[in-house]
């Protein structure tokens, strides 16, 4: 009688973590954390609660007692990922937020292509939105980015990355030092992807890496516009050449709502002006091709719409 074969998806891999960060959002959280237990890698898994008051930590102390907790007392924003990515030894980290979770295989897909190429830095996978696994209006703009990369690469070459969606190599992470305190949250990935470009490391789109998202009901749709258009740019005036800056500027200010949101994230903005100007570093020219291959989707992107 032939022996049954063993399916290799099925074996855990210690080569990925997964990191999480949530806050205030408890039973997400703990589902997150349900199906995350149940992925065939077994990864390590380090959840950051963003100083929850909603008694998230108790919650994943008492439900999820294998999965390593940080309880922060304040909201870290997208630096608890710095945090819990200190915490892990593995080559590679899954992001994951509290209201996605990853498809069984897709952490060593992810894993397998960053094991294969020595300069990929970042995995970013294709979205499913739930419920009905529909397809993420982003996903095609992945799969066609017009940014030139080098011949050995997988898949399409990316400017930027999704962090909800993405698997990194935590040496090059750590080489650029992770995601900006002064950014928080909200649009953060744009300044972490042009830093990591600029160090030589390269980031793919593989659709066959799949993250299904169920966007939070527990969120407030106006300050996560506020803090992304704040943040945009932020990201623009601290890496852009004088003229890409002003035309950048130009087409986010004139896309983005006519409101007292949009105002709000302009003053922000300003308010930031001065540290802004004195840590401004603009990219170098090979970096600074792919940001400008970018502009002509990211003008017309339905997925990038500053609107709530």
């Amino acid at each position: 009688m032939t022996e049954p074969v063993p399916d290799p998806d099925a074996r855990p891999d210690d080569r990925v973590a997964v990191v999480m960060i949530t806050h205030n959002r408890r039973d997400e959280a703990l589902l997150a954390l349900s199906r995350l237990r149940e992925l065939p890698e077994r990864p390590h898994v380090v959840v950051v609660d963003n100083g929850s008051e909603d008694g998230t930590a108790d919650a994943i102390r008492a439900q999820h007692p294998w999965a390593e907790l940080v309880a922060s007392p304040v909201n870290l924003g997208a630096v608890g990922r710095n945090v819990a990515l200190e915490r892990v030894h593995s080559p590679f980290v899954a992001f994951c937020d509290d209201d996605t979770w990853w498809q069984p295989g897709a952490l060593r897909r992810a894993s397998d292509a960053l094991e294969a190429h020595p300069r990929l830095g970042v995995v970013t996978g294709r979205i499913l939105v739930e419920p009905g696994s529909r397809e993420d209006p982003i996903n095609q703009e992945l799969l066609h980015s017009p940014v030139e990369g080098p011949a050995w690469l997988p898949g399409p070459a990316l400017g930027s990355f999704l962090a909800g969606a993405s698997v990194v190599r935590r040496t090059a992470f750590l080489e650029v030092g992770g995601f900006s305190e002064r950014l928080w949250l909200g649009g953060e990935e744009e300044l972490l992807a042009a830093d990591l470009a600029t160090a030589g490391w390269e980031l793919v789109h593989l659709p066959d890496v799949v993250v299904h998202h169920q966007a939070s009901t527990v969120r407030d749709p106006h300050l996560r516009r506020r803090h992304g258009l704040r943040n945009t740019l932020w990201f623009i005036w601290l890496r852009r050449p004088l003229r890409a800056a002003l035309r950048r500027t130009r087409d986010v200010v004139g896309a983005a709502p006519r409101d007292r949101v949009t105002a709000l994230a302009l003053v922000d903005a300003l308010r930031g002006a001065p540290w802004v100007l004195r840590e401004r570093r603009t990219l170098p020219q090979h970096v600074e091709r792919r940001f400008l291959a970018l502009e002509e989707s990211q003008r017309g992107s339905a997925a990038r719409r500053y609107v709530s």
